[in-house]
C-alpha cells in the first residue's frame, strides 16, 4: 500500500472540515462573500463548500494529490478577498472577533505554503 504523506492528510482534513461547515452553518460564510461577486452569497458559500470537499478528496488519493494540492494553494489565494471583506466588515466589532478577522489575513500565507509542500511531498520517493 502506498505511503500517504501525513501533511497531505491533515490538509485534506482541514479542507473537508471547512467544506462541511459551509453546508452546516452557511450563514456564517455568507457575510464574507465579496459584494462585487454576481449572484447570491449563499450560492457562493455552497459552491466554495463543494470545491473544498472536492479538494479534500483529491488530496487523499495519491494519483490526484499533486494536482489537488496545487489547486488547494490556488484556492487559498482565491478566497483571500473574502478574508479581506470579513476584516473590513468586522473592523468595528469587539476586540476578539476583530482580531480573529484580521488574523485570518496573514494565515493565508502558511496555508498556501502548506498546500505547495503537499504537492512536492507527492513527488517524494516511496509516496506512490
Amino acid at each position: 500500500m502506498p505511503r500517504t504523506p501525513h501533511s497531505s492528510l491533515l490538509l485534506a482534513g482541514l479542507m473537508a472540515g471547512a467544506g462541511v461547515l459551509h453546508f452546516t452553518v452557511p450563514k456564517a460564510f455568507d457575510g464574507t462573500v465579496p459584494r462585487v461577486l454576481p449572484g447570491s452569497p449563499r450560492a457562493w458559500t455552497y459552491a466554495s463548500g463543494v470545491v473544498e470537499c472536492a479538494l479534500a478528496a483529491g488530496l487523499v488519493h495519491p494519483r490526484t494529490r499533486r494536482v489537488a494540492a496545487r489547486a488547494t494553494a490556488g484556492f487559498f489565494v482565491g478566497v483571500f478577498p473574502a478574508n479581506v471583506q470579513m476584516a473590513v466588515d468586522w473592523r468595528h466589532r469587539p476586540a476578539l472577533p476583530r482580531a480573529a478577522a484580521f488574523g485570518r489575513l496573514p494565515l493565508q500565507i502558511p496555508l498556501v505554503l502548506w498546500a505547495r509542500r503537499a504537492a512536492r511531498d507527492e513527488d517524494a520517493p516511496g509516496v506512490r
